[in-house]
């Protein structure tokens, strides 16, 4: 109410400026300076009259003086007139002040009537987290929040009839032996393909407890997830003791930190998911599965935690693909080296611009020392511990890789490495690999990279892995001229991801480019 007083007092006090001026505008110094004027003539009138009686003018030239005055007197009395009209304000400009001053009142109101919150009152910072507190403590259990999202949910499509099938006896099979870990993984996974994921969690949940401590951190991760998706994307508070068991395990798991983040957004703790998220970005591999989603909205989120200068980190290098290792194993020794020196200035070029984290310092000034260029590296080693200098943690990985070995031959150049995730997620040469790379004859160089695709295959149909490193397996096979091998990888990574609509385009990107049949 006080706020509305003083707008009220303040738009009051305007108008009334506006009226005086308005009315003290309007009166004019043209009327002041008629009125002298005529009471000037009116004197020389009299004066005309003296000087005849004195006989100091004549007749004659007396009446032309007269009239003379006379049209004088009537033109300033005139100007009087006038002026006295003019000293009103005209009633067209009145009107327009009271229009004017109704329509800036009226649109006020207007305005706040569709942007503002009437009665809403200011909210201390205090008010604020205890309405985040109670939004925390209000949530819905699981089994509300999948009651709820089964309610929105649309008609889903039918799936396969033959995969119907193959589950009808899945389950079968799992309800025969419950307690064979690989059954129950099967189960938790198809399950979720088929979009049944409260039955998806809970198999889940019963493979972790058959775990028992064996259980890892990406087990807990996963179940939490599943979790989330049934409960139509809410963090439930059984789903937020999942995810902290996980993290009891491995503090930085990055999937249950990813949802943890997503929670605190959820329950009005902006700050706390800020923190969060950041952290997570800035540690996460770009390959990560919740990297995207966090670059489109940890913007946004920075702007409600109250960091409006935030600057989000710029994406980690990216190490060789399998294309690139299979086009360098047909390089001349020469050519080799050019690309590397390529990859190596890129990650110079990016520092330089951009900026980058202790390890991508660190690549830099060991792949530089590697490749024999030891001058630059020192320049580069003194310009990051001057970035790093309070940061003991950073200064130490900056220090080891000022120590690596120099050499100018191509074994000894680990630059591959210098553009590297610090998480190896993806198969790529190390910088030892290369080194025998370089030695090795074309076949078996061919041979090295057939066996670091085959180990990945190995470990993605078994543990599962990322849409990026699906797709590079699909493509590598390819293009060693394993089609059918490629096809299969294909066929797997469309189990794998079949919840994950953005992974499963990425690897049918990579298949079709492949030239594999769909």
């Amino acid at each position: 109410m006080l706020f509305w007083i003083i707008a009220a007092a303040l738009v009051a006090i305007i108008m009334l400026l506006f009226a005086l001026a308005v009315l003290r505008g309007g009166a004019s110094d043209v009327a002041p300076a008629a009125s002298y004027d005529v009471q000037v003539y009116r004197d020389q009138l009299r004066d005309i009259e003296r000087d005849v009686e004195r006989g100091v003018t004549s007749a004659e030239e007396a009446e032309r003086a007269k009239l003379e005055i006379s049209r004088r007197m009537l033109e300033a009395d005139r100007k009087v007139q006038a002026g006295s009209d003019t000293s009103r304000a005209p009633q067209g400009a009145m009107i327009v002040l009271i229009v004017g001053g109704v329509a800036l009142v009226g649109g006020t109101f207007w305005l706040y009537s569709r942007m503002g919150a009437e009665g809403y009152g200011d909210q201390p910072i205090a008010e604020r987290y205890a309405f985040a507190d109670k939004r925390y403590d209000s949530r819905p259990t699981q089994e509300a929040a999948e009651k709820m999202a089964a309610a929105r949910q649309l008609n889903q499509p039918k799936p396969d009839p033959k995969f119907v099938e193959l589950m009808v006896k899945l389950r079968e099979a799992v309800a025969k032996n419950p307690n064979d870990p690989k059954g129950l993984h099967l189960l938790a996974r198809n399950e979720a393909a088929m979009g049944n994921f409260d039955a998806a969690w809970k198999a889940q949940q019963r493979l972790v407890a058959l775990k028992g401590d064996a259980a890892t951190a990406d087990d807990y991760a996963q179940l939490g997830e599943m979790m989330v998706v049934a409960a139509g994307g809410l963090i439930t508070p059984e789903a937020e003791k999942t995810f902290a068991a996980a993290l009891e395990k491995d503090p930085k798991n990055g999937l249950s930190l990813y949802y943890v983040g997503l929670m605190m957004a959820q329950n009005s703790r902006e700050d706390r998911a800020f923190r969060i998220w950041d952290g997570l970005l800035r540690n996460s591999p770009d390959d990560a599965p919740w990297v995207p989603t966090i670059r489109q909205n940890i913007n946004e989120l920075a702007w409600l935690a109250g960091q409006n200068d935030y600057t989000p980190p710029m994406p980690q290098g990216v190490g060789p693909s399998q294309a690139d290792v299979a086009a360098a194993a047909d390089m001349t020794p020469a050519e080799r080296q050019e690309m590397i020196r390529g990859m190596v200035n890129q990650l110079n070029d990016r520092l330089a611009q951009e900026g980058g984290s202790a390890d991508d310092w660190a690549r830099l000034i060991s792949s530089l020392r590697m490749l024999g260029e030891v001058e630059r590296a020192d320049a580069i080693y003194g310009e990051a511990k001057g970035k790093f200098a309070s940061r003991p943690e950073d200064m130490a990985k900056i220090d080891a890789a000022h120590q690596a070995p120099a050499g100018k031959a191509l074994a000894d150049a680990g630059a591959p490495a210098a553009t590297a995730p610090a998480a190896p997620a993806l198969p790529g040469p190390s910088a030892e690999q290369m080194k025998d790379a370089a030695q090795m004859s074309p076949e078996d160089r061919k041979q090295m990279i057939q066996g670091m695709v085959d180990g990945l295959f190995d470990r993605l149909t078994t543990e599962g892995g990322t849409a990026a490193e699906w797709s590079r397996v699909v493509s590598s096979l390819a293009m060693l001229g394993e089609k059918d091998r490629a096809t299969e990888a294909w066929g797997e990574a469309q189990q794998a991801l079949a919840n994950d609509p953005a992974g499963l385009a990425q690897v049918q990107a990579a298949a079709q480019a492949a030239g594999l049949s769909q």
